[in-house]
């Protein structure tokens, strides 16, 4: 079947996750990624993080995560073969995509207002940590520090303790998310107006999108609303996160219909609530119009009640009510086995050098005439590097000298990370 993309080609210049990961969905919708890579490798291919006992060289899970079935071409773009070999790619590109900061574009001779006016169909895709413009437009990130920017990390957490990190690079990846959604938005406007633009968005305005129910409720009502643990800032009643007796913890969202109400206040031997004015609707179950008191009140009645039974003995009643909105808590390694996410194909495999074949997620977005797909496996430092070049109608010598070069540099650069010579002043 035919793919949305197909046809297209994207080249990107990226690091990390933020860009990699916008450049990941156009793939798996059909584009052709071309990947440009610094001699070295983007730095994520050596990230092993904790309990990773994988054996030295092996690619690192982050890279392994949004970069399956690119092309990988690695170059030195500061070197006059390296350069031209850049705009060689641009001359095919209907999308260019990249995460660098402006100054260092500006340097390769590849910001936007340098290549505009010769490429004018180009769709020109930049993510960056907190937005083009103001004085931090050029500021580093990392996601965590967006996070943190966009009031996501106060607001997480305990209130009597400091803020909690998210178990998840939420802003990096919602960075990425907007950026494709901006570029597939770009490419119909093309395909309209018969004119490519720039495409611009941050991982701090992601963040802020993730957070736009919150940030105006702040913003219309000035409420502080302080991390609030196991329940949501800014929610009342007994919406939150309880603990079962034998520890396993599960979230109780809502209770949609009276009968599914009796059924629960009669589970946990809780009667008078069945009758209780204050829960009658499903809006008052949320915490639509509880005072303090009785959030606090209906918190400690759910928090005593968990505590009294076993997850399986929870399950076992929630999963007669369809009418609760409710879930137990997961690993992720739980998750990877997760019969609802094997049905849905949300979960594919990929075989990785070094450690074989393993799981990630897969392509989330079903379509049903034009669908996408998983494209392959992750790519080897340079592995293309001679078959694009060629493509591009580099000689046998130039491609050498493009490889070499930047050969030579890894080695020097890899030495150092090792500690095997010294770093140059």
């Amino acid at each position: 079947m035919p793919e949305p993309l197909e046809g297209m080609t994207v080249i990107e210049m990226t690091i990390a996750v933020q860009g990699p990961s916008a450049a990941l969905y156009l793939r798996d919708m059909g584009a052709e990624v071309i990947r440009i890579e610094p001699p070295i490798g983007d730095g994520t291919r050596y990230l092993k993080m904790r309990e990773n006992e994988t054996s030295d060289g092996t690619m690192g899970t982050q890279f392994i995560t949004v970069n399956r079935g690119k092309r990988s071409i690695c170059l030195d773009a500061h070197t006059e073969l390296g350069a031209k070999a850049v705009m060689a790619l641009l001359e095919t590109a209907d999308v260019f995509l990249t995460n660098f900061r402006e100054p260092a574009l500006e340097k390769m001779g590849c910001s936007y207002d340098q290549l505009k006016e010769k490429h004018p169909r180009l769709v020109y895709a930049s993510v960056n940590g907190f937005g083009p413009r103001g004085p931090d437009a050029n500021k580093a990130m990392i996601d965590a520090v967006a996070a943190t920017r966009s009031g996501l990390i106060n607001h997480t957490g305990y209130s009597d303790r400091v803020p909690a990190m998210p178990g998840a690079i939420l802003s990096d990846t919602a960075g990425g998310m907007q950026l494709a959604l901006g570029v597939m938005t770009a490419l119909l406007s093309r395909e309209r107006h018969r004119k490519g633009q720039r495409v611009q968005t941050s991982a701090l305005g992601a963040t802020l999108w993730l957070q736009q129910w919150e940030l105006t409720h702040a913003a219309m009502t000035g409420a502080n609303s302080p991390r609030a643990g196991t329940h949501h800032p800014i929610m009342a009643g007994f919406y939150g996160i309880y603990e079962t007796k034998d520890g396993g913890s599960i979230t109780l969202a809502q209770v949609m219909t009276q009968e599914a109400w009796d059924s629960l206040c009669i589970f946990i031997e809780a009667w008078d609530l069945t009758v209780d004015p204050r829960f009658q609707t499903p809006g008052q179950r949320l915490g639509n119009f509880l005072s303090p008191e009785d959030t606090a009140e209906i918190r400690q009645v759910f928090k005593d009640a968990f505590g009294t039974r076993t997850m399986d003995e929870w399950t076992e009643f929630l999963y007669s009510q369809p009418e609760i909105i409710w879930e137990r808590a997961r690993s992720w390694n739980e998750v990877l086995e997760d019969e609802q996410n094997i049905a849905n194909d949300y979960l594919t495999t990929v075989n990785v050098p070094g450690a074989g074949e393993t799981k990630t997620v897969g392509n989330l977005v079903s379509l049903s005439e034009t669908p996408g797909s998983v494209k392959g496996d992750p790519p080897e430092l340079g592995e293309a590097n001679a078959e694009i070049l060629a493509e591009l109608g580099f000689t046998a010598d130039e491609i050498a000298e493009v490889e070499n070069t930047a050969t030579e540099q890894r080695e020097e650069r890899l030495a150092i990370m090792r500690g095997l010579v010294d770093k140059e002043p």
